[in-house]
């Protein structure tokens, strides 16, 4: 074919409206997105095919004796209490200061300010730092200056709250997963149109009032998509954990903020690293991994579900 021939043949697709940069471009992105998915597909059938049949009521529903690595007397319920309330209670947290700060920083503050800046930066960094330091902050802040001024305060012999407890393991993942909810809040807020704040201020209402009432009942689905994202990076976390609360036995479950707990996450790590028998202990382990899986994907849906169900209720609204 002559260069010729190949000029007429692509001045022809042009006219016919075939963009082979963009086909390339679609195809390389439909086969990395396929190529995930399928990645997804097969860690998931893993779980799910050798998890399923670990599962009993005995299983979920019961506490383990100290010796959980026995395939007949394994149980995982103080794991999933112990998960559960971390994640409740670190949302609790972390949502209030999270939206706090995305309204300061949208509403409040001018873009060019020196402080705005360096919150920005902070945010930035905050976001790029491995979990593992946030377990030695949480440890050494929490933990030890927070926990034990109280002790001290109190003037306690043993220790009470200056040392590794549900509570500080919470707030050590609130603040491994501010910068998530931080950022999705702020692209809420900005979605909204101005139009909604200038006529608010125009009827006479206040800054505040105008945030209160209209800015942020109309930005609530974009703040739940970051509290999904918080708890989608919190629920499987270990090494925050490891310092700031989480037990490798406990007979019993948490009673209160200053205990301890036992987590399926930390759980899953002592069954895949210290396991006298990692073949007979396989079946606990996928068993407690199909478990967390699930509990993470059921405090996903309850939040997806308000989600969408607060975006029908604006759009019957309007």
């Amino acid at each position: 074919m002559t260069p010729t021939s190949q000029l007429t043949d692509s001045t022809s697709l042009r006219r016919r409206g075939i963009d082979w940069g963009s086909a390339l471009g679609t195809s390389v992105t439909l086969a990395a997105t396929v190529f995930i998915l399928v990645i997804l597909a097969v860690i998931l059938g893993n779980v799910v095919l050798n998890g399923v049949p670990q599962l009993s009521w005995r299983f979920i529903a019961t506490i383990p004796k100290k010796d959980f690595f026995d395939k007949d007397s394994a149980a995982i319920l103080p794991m999933i209490i112990g998960t559960s309330i971390r994640v409740l209670v670190m949302t609790i947290f972390v949502i209030p200061i999270g939206v706090t700060t995305a309204v300061y920083l949208t509403e409040y503050s001018r873009s060019n300010s020196w402080y705005t800046r360096v919150i920005r930066v902070a945010i930035n960094n905050l976001a790029g730092v491995p979990s593992i330091v946030f377990g030695l902050f949480g440890a050494g802040f929490f933990v030890h200056l927070i926990g034990g001024g109280i002790d001290d305060f109190l003037n306690v012999k043993n220790p009470v709250w200056g040392k590794p407890a549900l509570i500080w393991a919470s707030l050590t993942l609130a603040v491994m997963t501010l910068p998530v909810v931080i950022v999705a809040t702020e692209e809420s807020l900005r979605s909204i149109t101005p139009g909604l704040r200038e006529a608010s201020l125009a009827l006479g209402a206040t800054k505040l009032q105008t945030i209160i009432r209209i800015v942020l009942p109309n930005a609530l689905p974009g703040i739940l998509t970051g509290a999904i994202l918080a708890v989608s990076r919190a629920a499987g976390e270990v090494a925050p954990i490891l310092f700031t609360g989480a037990a490798y036995y406990l007979a019993d479950l948490p009673h209160a903020l200053n205990d301890q707990f036992m987590d399926l996450g930390y759980h899953t790590y002592i069954l895949a690293s210290q396991a006298p028998n990692i073949e007979k202990a396989r079946p606990i382990l996928y068993g407690t991994v199909f478990v967390l899986l699930l509990l993470t994907f059921s405090l996903n849906a309850i939040a997806i579900f308000a989600r969408a169900r607060i975006r029908r209720q604006m759009r019957a609204g309007h």
